[in-house]
Order: C-alpha cells, then sequence, then structure tokens
C-alpha cells in the first residue's frame, strides 16, 4: 500500500507539473545537486524531492545512503554505481534505476564528460537527500 501512495505521489507531481524555484546546490561540486521540485505526499509523513545531479568527470562521490528511494534517469554522459553488495553498473543517456532506500553505495561519471541525471528522492519529510558513510 504505501508502494501504491508512493506511485500515485510521482505521477501527480509529474502530471501537475509542479514547479518550486530552483534553490541553490544541495551539495558542492564535484557532485551537485540541484532541487528543481517538491512535494508532500497527502496522508503521508513522506516528500517527493526531484533534482537534477551532475557529477564532474571521473570522480568518485564516496559512500553514502539516501533515506529513501531514488529513482533516476540519466540525461547525458554516463553514470558509474556501486551498491554494495551488486556488482558495479553503468547507465548511459537514456538508461533509469534504482537505489533502493539506505543502501551503502558509491557513485560517479565514467569517462572523459560529467554524467547529468534527473533523480526523484522518495523520503521522510524534513530527511537530507545525502548521509555520508563514514
Amino acid at each position: 500500500m504505501k508502494r501504491l501512495v508512493v506511485v500515485a505521489a510521482l505521477a501527480a507531481f509529474a502530471l501537475a507539473g509542479v514547479a518550486v524555484a530552483q534553490q541553490p546546490p544541495v551539495s558542492p561540486a564535484p557532485v551537485k545537486r540541484t532541487m528543481v521540485g517538491k512535494v508532500e505526499v497527502p496522508g503521508a509523513n513522506y516528500e517527493v524531492v526531484t533534482a537534477i545531479v551532475e557529477i564532474a568527470p571521473n570522480i568518485k562521490a564516496g559512500l553514502h545512503t539516501h533515506p529513501g528511494d531514488v529513482f533516476f534517469a540519466v540525461t547525458e554522459g554516463e553514470f558509474w554505481l556501486a551498491i554494495q553488495g551488486q556488482p558495479e553498473k553503468v547507465f548511459k543517456a537514456g538508461e533509469q534505476g534504482l537505489v533502493p532506500s539506505k543502501a551503502v553505495h558509491n557513485e560517479g561519471a565514467q569517462g572523459a564528460g560529467p554524467a547529468k541525471l534527473v533523480a526523484t528522492y522518495v523520503i521522510e519529510k524534513g530527511q537530507p537527500l545525502v548521509q555520508p558513510v563514514k
């Protein structure tokens, strides 16, 4: 049922065209996350945050987690993703993927150019988008 609420919220967000004025980046380069929209899931303690993620070429972001599922679509370049316990994977422009809630992972841009993604975070209200792993 919770997944249904999340999917409905994502659909409502996409159909409504909810847009928020561009906010300052959530994190500094070499990984820059620019929030472009946020909507609360009705009747739940969740919010859906959409961000443009830009990753500088040939870098690794370092181990981190997200406090909810992250759906992403690569719009430019090649995105390298290594979720602990799973094989590394490279996503190219036009491909999509999912980082499960609280999965410890590393990511980066592979190749000569940067990677650019549209990421949708489904998180508990008030949680940060990124939590570094020490």
